[in-house]
């Protein structure tokens, strides 16, 4: 109670000593303070010994106008009306204020009082621009298809600049300003357009820059290819040898990631993904891929293509009996492997080829028939394996087949077949 009436005592002896021709001048730190920044109201030009500092937030010296005194000596800050919890006065005469507000805009009085008790006042000035907020009609937008509006809204009347990712914003996109530079407009907006926008309002007293707002640019596909151990192969064939494994990658430049479609054959693959896997490569998977790329935000889409086929050492015929060593009594299938594509009929011999009276089957334009060595245990299939069923020992020996393409090509390969008997397999004679 002490300290608040000994305030208000030289508050009201101010009035008979106020002092003509003060010095004093009060500046802000910083210089264009910000909605939310801390600033300093500093006092340059105080005189002699002072025994205590007035702060008024208004442009007279009255009570109701008073933020807060303080007593040198002791070190006492008294607040007064005007203090909005956010004010504290330094040692050296200077105002902080913590966290400015719009509000906190207007004129401020320093008054000082001497051991004469003598009195001298310093104006001074803070204005603070609200923080502007920067609107959007859309923040995800088409390439070349949509139109951008971007306003930044202010309270104050102030200069606007805009901002894109931290730096000015490029000439180009300046153009579609607005007069006032408030509204920015871009129709057909370009994909090097998206990213962070932001406003900011000035003075040559303060300055305010808004939140970023940030745009996507929805693009693409463009540039579908087929990517094979990273190396394109778009347009072209890739030979594999037999058995090997294959995997083909679909890449694009697409914003969003685009959504996949593969066709082999022109048939759909149960495939959604950005690659397509072939674990085992056999005459089977010989075809165009396709890989088709829809961009689910642009509707647009694109596709690559892709001929895959055996390598020339691939389609060297081989035949595998299955089981490779079958007892008396089981089935065998001489499985053949890298047949003839262009197939124009085969034959099968129960020994040499050159001896007609071996034949066993025939298969000419997809149909087979029996030969004079044909026991009824046996049948053809179109990839040209042969089935004997029911084994007996007497089957064992060589089995020949023999090709012939379309262009006249023939080929002659032969197998030796092995039957275990069961009484040897049983140990007994």
């Amino acid at each position: 109670r002490k300290m608040a009436l000994a305030g208000c005592s030289w508050l009201l002896l101010s009035a008979a000593f106020l002092s003509v021709g003060a010095e004093i001048s009060i500046t802000p730190e910083p210089a264009q303070p910000a909605e939310g920044d801390n600033v300093t109201l500093a006092v340059h030009g105080l005189l002699g010994e002072l025994l205590a500092y007035n702060w008024y937030a208004g442009p007279t010296l009255s009570l109701n106008y008073l933020v807060a005194s303080y007593i040198i000596s002791t070190g006492d800050e008294i607040p007064g009306p005007a203090h909005t919890g956010r004010e504290a006065v330094r040692p050296d005469g200077g105002l902080d204020i913590q966290g400015v507000l719009p509000r906190h805009s207007g004129t401020y009085i320093l008054q000082t009082l001497n051991r004469q008790l003598q009195t001298e006042v310093g104006y001074g000035h803070l204005q603070i621009l609200a923080q502007p907020v920067v609107m959007a009609n859309n923040t995800a937008l088409v390439e070349r298809r949509d139109t951008l509006h971007l306003m930044c809204s202010s309270p104050s009347p102030a200069e606007v600049r805009w901002f894109f990712n931290g730096e000015g914003l490029p000439i180009a996109i300046r153009l579609g300003q607005s007069p006032d530079g408030r509204v920015l407009t871009r129709h057909g907006v370009r994909r090097e357009e998206a990213g962070a926008y932001q406003c900011e309002v000035w003075n040559p007293v303060s300055v305010s820059r808004s939140e970023p707002i940030n745009l996507t640019v929805y693009f693409g596909p463009e540039r579908v290819a087929i990517l094979q151990d990273s190396t394109t192969r778009t347009g072209c064939t890739i030979k594999l040898d037999f058995n090997t494994s294959l995997t083909l990658w679909c890449v694009s430049q697409s914003c969003p990631e685009p959504e996949y479609m593969w066709v082999f054959n022109g048939r759909a693959l149960k495939n959604g993904r950005d690659h397509l896997n072939i674990s085992s490569m056999t005459a089977a998977q010989e075809g165009t891929y396709t890989c088709i790329a829809k961009n689910p935000k642009t509707l647009l889409s694109g596709s690559a293509s892709v001929v895959v086929k055996l390598s020339a050492a691939a389609v060297v015929m081989t035949i595998v009996p299955v089981p490779t060593k079958p007892m008396e009594g089981q089935d065998v299938t001489l499985t053949v492997q890298g047949y003839p594509k262009d197939l124009l009929v085969y034959a099968w011999y129960r020994g040499p080829a050159s001896e007609p009276n071996r034949l066993l089957s025939q298969l000419p334009s997809g149909n087979w028939i029996a030969g004079p060595a044909h026991t009824g245990r046996e049948a053809a299939f179109a990839n040209c394996s042969l089935l004997v069923q029911k084994l007996n020992l007497t089957d064992a020996g060589r089995y020949t087949l023999k090709t012939i393409t379309l262009q006249g090509k023939t080929e002659t390969l032969d197998v030796e077949l092995q039957v275990a008997s069961k009484c040897a397999r049983g140990g007994r004679w």
